[in-house]
């Protein structure tokens, strides 16, 4: 897939767009109206960045998700429904207008083929926590399966689905970004993931951020 030179930037409070995640947005502001029409008519890309959250202004996180647009619904009152698929990190760079909505230039983040003795450990670390974590059925996994945040018994069968989709995962970023955007709650931590290139690192933060979740969730503390 040829990737755009510059593409348009929204700018989302609390939402991060993984490669390969899908995300559902509401489209109303006309900023973005304008935005979705443009990407329609040209290549269908356009980023989602987390505003960041030292800023009162609007501000981007540096680096974002590039998604392309899988489907897109007009209603008659001019806003829409649509399906962004991600594609890859990008660091957005230069801005080259700031209205009706922002163009940046964006730079391809893509990770290095790691070694693969320490990445079958971490790997391996990552979904023995995630088993764990639903077969506790701690809360963050229960909203995932749609089952609220409240405490309860999930669906076994759909655990055992997405265990088996998650153990079909033979990438180890691919995996690692999955894991992520489905589980991790904080947009903090999603973003100190989307923003760590490097398949080693990033598999470290997962099993840190997991481990002081499941932590959290019985009233212990780790230490950072």
């Amino acid at each position: 897939m040829e990737l755009p030179k510059t593409v348009g930037v929204m700018i989302l409070p609390s939402v991060n767009l993984f490669p390969h995640a899908v995300l559902p947005l509401f489209i109303y502001e006309p900023r973005y109206r304008r935005m979705l029409k443009d990407a329609l008519e040209g290549h269908r890309m356009f980023c989602v960045a987390m505003q960041r959250p030292d800023k009162t202004d609007e501000a981007p996180a540096q680096v974002a998700g590039l998604g392309v647009i899988r489907a897109s619904v007009e209603h008659p009152d001019g806003t829409s429904n649509m399906i962004l698929q991600g594609v890859t990190r990008v660091s957005l760079g230069r801005v080259f207008r700031r209205r009706p909505y922002r163009m940046h230039s964006i730079k391809p983040l893509v990770p290095v083929s790691p070694d693969s003795t320490r990445i079958d450990a971490l790997v391996g670390k990552v979904r023995e926590l995630v088993n764990e974590r639903f077969r506790k059925g701690l809360p963050g996994t229960l909203k995932f399966l749609g089952k609220g945040s409240g405490a309860g018994k999930s669906d076994g069968k759909s655990v055992e689905n997405i265990l088996r989709s998650m153990a079909n995962v033979a990438d180890a970023s691919v995996l690692a970004d999955l894991v992520s955007c489905t589980l991790l709650p904080d947009p903090r931590q999603r973003q100190v993931m989307l923003e760590t290139v490097d398949v080693e690192t990033r598999l470290r933060y997962l099993i840190c951020f997991l481990i002081k979740e499941e932590e959290g969730a019985r009233g212990g503390t780790v230490e950072p």
